[in-house]
């Protein structure tokens, strides 16, 4: 018995260590291979300073919409001006970081994060950190602030579009189907909209499919580790995987995870743009095997943008 016990105990052990090395050895991968590395020997850097890269650093702000210049000599050169240290104080800002201005440890830890390829600044016109103050009047008289924000003129779907279909181009990989229905059927029950599976993909309201590097959308992927996927706003209906991340079904230290995604990107599908609180779907970077549902604030967020 002592022997069985013995050996069931040492092989738990060993798919341990294996599952462990498998994380590790996943979490360093993507970080060699990713397109954000540039910014690890950035760290410190500040106005003034002219050092090689910050030109990636000027164009990693202008995709998310931090950054841009008039002058466009200046968006590719390495000079640290006073434009783009304020355009790294606003990132701070939205990421309830210290707003320093100047590229500081916990500013490159969370630029490197993989991240929603949608930006969280669109046209310069908003932030991440609307700040809403949100009445309630159940128990005393108090307000809650919250930090979901929306599309550049807050497009929506019509009411006559609140029952939407959806396709998988076909020839999706197969364990992605279950996942991404799963997300749609959350937001269902957390929103007026109804969502059903079609196979017409040509003619449905939303298009989710897997696509590599520069897709056709004007908005190219950027291989492992650095933008995972993107959605349109209302009601254009794309939804685009990254497919050369690793995916999986279940929470998987090595891959990230595909429901969870999916229900960050349905809400740009639905008009909500980035939030600034961490636990929120809306919130722009994710982990490796990181899972998250959706928070008060998404709810808040879809509910003020529809009036229901």
């Amino acid at each position: 018995m002592g022997s069985k016990s013995l050996q069931f105990f040492s092989l738990a052990l060993t798919l341990l260590l294996l599952l462990t090395f498998q994380a590790v050895f996943a979490d360093l991968k993507h970080k060699s291979t990713s397109p954000f590395q540039f910014l690890q020997h950035l760290q410190g850097c500040h106005k003034g300073q002219n050092l090689t890269d910050i030109h990636k650093l000027k164009k990693y702000l202008h995709n998310f919409g931090y950054l841009s210049y008039k002058n466009k000599t200046h968006a590719d050169d390495d000079d640290f001006d006073e434009l783009l240290e304020s355009a790294v104080r606003t990132y701070q800002l939205n990421y309830n970081l210290k707003a320093t201005g100047s590229l500081d440890a916990n500013t490159v830890s969370k630029m490197m994060r993989p991240r929603c390829a949608v930006a969280d600044i669109v046209n310069g016109t908003s932030r991440m950190r609307t700040g809403r103050k949100r009445a309630h009047h159940h128990s005393g008289s108090f307000h809650t602030v919250s930090h979901y924000s929306f599309f550049e003129g807050e497009p929506r779907w019509p009411a006559s579009k609140y029952s939407l279909t959806y396709a998988f181009l076909p020839g999706t990989r197969a364990d992605a189907i279950n996942p991404v229905s799963r997300a749609f059927q959350t937001w269902a029950a957390n929103t007026h909209f109804k969502f059903s599976r079609t196979e017409d993909y040509v003619n449905a309201d939303i298009k989710v499919s897997f696509e590599s590097s520069d897709h056709g959308d004007g908005f190219p992927f950027d291989g492992p580790g650095g933008t995972l996927a993107h959605a349109f706003a209302p009601t254009v209906g794309m939804f685009h995987y990254d497919a050369d991340e690793e995916w999986s079904v279940i929470a998987n230290p090595a891959a990230f995870h595909l429901e969870t995604l999916a229900l960050h990107e349905i809400g740009h599908l639905l008009g909500l743009g980035h939030s600034s609180i961490e636990g929120a779907i809306m919130y722009p970077t994710f982990s490796l095997g990181e899972s998250k549902s959706l928070h008060g604030d998404d709810i808040q967020g879809i509910k003020a943008l529809y009036n229901f």
